[in-house]
């Protein structure tokens, strides 16, 4: 299922399958409704709904979100532009991803899929019913052109995901099937499952490579109602939708519209969420969340403020390193750095105790690297032994502990040595090069000012080793455009990682995308031995190999010292005027806003409430 938040794409793995009945086959492969990362798939044939949905939600009612900075097109596939917020809701995919579970997709224009036992190749056979907005029928010419579109002039993130297919062909009535280059990559037909289809027709007549403010043409759940560039967004639900009975969206898609305004930042976003301007708010800073509640619409009761646990990876978030810098090539020096972060003093004073220190690319899920390196791990590591840091093989990663001046203090001595034995040394009060006499100075790119109260005390400390740290924040349009070509020395970064990695990680850390304009490879890793590892987790054969393969590379990453780990949390931050109704159970990928809806009763109540107060 498409997640109402998008956070990067989620990785996915090939599988085993259980078919439905009256299934077709293609070239001697039985058709099936499904296809899981490892073992069976949860849901089977014939189901009518995924289990933490209400599949009686009512529809109606209007929802009014918000999004931060501008956007200036619809084209939100190609590197140009700012995308507006709430486009993905206008278009549909191959199949859907269901939450509660580790990896596994159901039919969505697809009404079967076919994969032979050597996993060379996959085939998707389309529903008869499935349309675009405009009435004309979704077609395999579609899908084709979709693919081939997405890799020759879309992202450079389609280049890498889908960088394994040979080729794409018609080979029956509404069938399209993807041949697969030599090679393990078990995930592969999973990932061209996520394949968003467009309309051949539609852009035929239109320069795909351009940024563009005419509302595109879908054949998802919504389509845009109305716009103002730079300022809101609103997407109305399609009343005729094709799919709006089919098992993958049943209980999703609610809300008559949804509507997207913009604001400069999150500050004065959350005075307008205070006041009423916009209704739902998922808070990411932990200031905020401990202190900026506490307001009359909180204390009666009209917002509701609550925590939503989950058991998805954290992922990885931290202060990174932009090693195309020269400063940067050098793993000691990156490593000394991270001894001026004081996690615990930051967690203590800045964020309420709110966080656990980040310590694998992994963490909260069974991926993540601890200890010492297992007999499945050695086995994938070792070969690699000579061209790794030694201490993939004899410790068990930590970040840098903190908690206060005096072991503060102990963590400066530790980096500074660290610094000197890298060549760099004290010379009038600052941190030098022993050789050039160039300072070690840098500068950390943020787009939000939130995170300047972080930045700064970590700044101040680094001044401790003589080195000089600036803070710069900059508009959202100027710092995409800065990402994009990696014009920076650090910024803030995250890698977004699901229970099922995969081929994403080439586009996280692989050679190939260390250079590629507006890449995810924001540290620019250009390591033969990480390139490797990757491809490992590609062709795991199992969920056993997965975790083994994950957890090496995790281990490879951490003791690279690419960044210095913050924090995360174990659970989603919402805050919500009173007015919806959401399903009782939350799966294991964590809160679901698209399955929530419009409560008239809770509507109504509150409405009355808020006249009461102003008479």
């Amino acid at each position: 299922m498409k997640r109402f938040f998008l956070a990067g794409a989620a990785a996915l793995a090939a599988a085993l399958f259980t078919a439905p009945s009256g299934a077709g086959t293609l070239d001697g492969v039985e058709g099936k409704h499904g296809l899981a990362m490892h073992g069976d798939l949860k849901y089977k044939p014939g189901f009518t709904h995924f289990d933490y949905v209400n599949p009686d939600a009512p529809k109606g009612g209007a929802v009014r979100l918000h999004s931060i900075g501008t956007f200036d097109s619809f084209n939100t596939f190609i590197v140009k532009g700012n995308g507006a917020a709430g486009t993905g809701f206008t278009y549909n995919s191959l199949m859907s991803g269901s939450a509660d579970e580790a990896f596994s997709q159901y039919g969505e224009l697809a009404e079967e899929v076919y994969m032979p036992d050597d996993r060379s190749w996959v085939a998707f056979k389309l529903r008869k019913e499935a349309r675009w907005h405009d009435g004309k029928p979704i077609t395999v010419a579609d899908v084709i052109w979709s693919f081939n579109t997405l890799v020759e002039k879309g992202s450079p993130f389609f280049r890498f995901y889908y960088g394994s297919v040979a080729s794409v062909r018609e080979v029956a009535e509404r069938t399209v099937r993807f041949d697969f280059k030599p090679g393990e990559n078990r995930e592969l037909p999973l990932i061209l499952g996520q394949l968003t289809v467009l309309p051949k027709h539609y852009w035929e007549t239109r320069d795909f490579t351009k940024t563009t403010l005419e509302p595109p043409l879908g054949s998802g759940p919504y389509k845009v109602k109305s716009f103002e560039a730079g300022r809101f967004v609103v997407i109305e639900r399609v009343k005729d939708y094709w799919a709006k009975d089919l098992n993958v969206h049943r209980g999703f898609y609610n809300f008559d519209t949804i509507r997207f305004d913009y604001y400069r930042d999150q500050t004065i976003a959350l005075e307008a969420f205070k006041a009423g301007e916009y209704d739902y708010r998922s808070e990411n800073s932990s200031k905020n969340w401990a202190t900026a509640y506490k307001f009359k619409a909180v204390d009666r009761g009209w917002i509701k403020k609550e925590e939503i646990n989950h058991n998805r990876s954290s992922g990885m978030q931290g202060f990174v390193f932009n090693t195309r810098r020269a400063k940067f090539k050098d793993r000691k020096l990156r490593q000394a750095l991270a001894y001026a972060f004081d996690f615990e003093w930051s967690n203590k004073n800045l964020f309420y105790g709110q966080y656990a220190q980040t310590r694998s690319y992994f963490d909260n899920s069974e991926l993540a690297a601890t200890g010492l390196p297992d007999a499945d791990e050695l086995e994938i590591l070792t070969p690699h032994k000579a061209k790794l840091p030694p201490e993939v093989f004899t410790k068990a990663y930590q970040p840098p502990k903190g908690g206060g001046p005096r072991q503060l203090r102990k963590n400066l001595r530790v980096g500074g040595q660290l610094l000197k034995d890298a060549g760099w040394v004290i010379k009038n009060g600052k941190r030098v090069n022993a050789e050039t006499g160039a300072a070690l100075e840098f500068e950390v790119l943020l787009v939000s000012p939130l995170f300047e109260r972080i930045v700064l005390p970590f700044a101040k400390n680094l001044e401790k080793l003589g080195v000089k740290a600036t803070v710069r924040t900059v508009d959202p349009s100027q710092y995409r455009r800065r990402l994009d070509t990696f014009d920076f020395d650090v910024i803030v970064g995250t890698f977004g990682q699901s229970l099922s990695p995969g081929n994403e990680q080439r586009s996280f850390w692989g050679s190939k995308a260390a250079e590629l304009e507006g890449g995810r490879n924001y540290i620019g890793i250009k390591d033969p031995v990480i390139d490797a590892l990757i491809e490992k987790v590609i062709a795991a054969p199992s969920r056993k190999g997965l975790i083994a393969a994950v957890r090496s590379l995790d281990r490879a990453l951490q003791w690279g010292h690419w960044l210095i780990p913050h924090w995360y949390a174990k659970y989603d931050r919402v805050a919500y005027w009173d007015k919806f109704g959401r399903p009782k159970i939350t799966p294991v990928q964590g809160n679901q806003f698209v399955a929530w809806w419009v409560d008239a009763k809770r509507q109504d109540a509150l409405k009355g409430k808020l006249a009461s107060a102003k008479e």
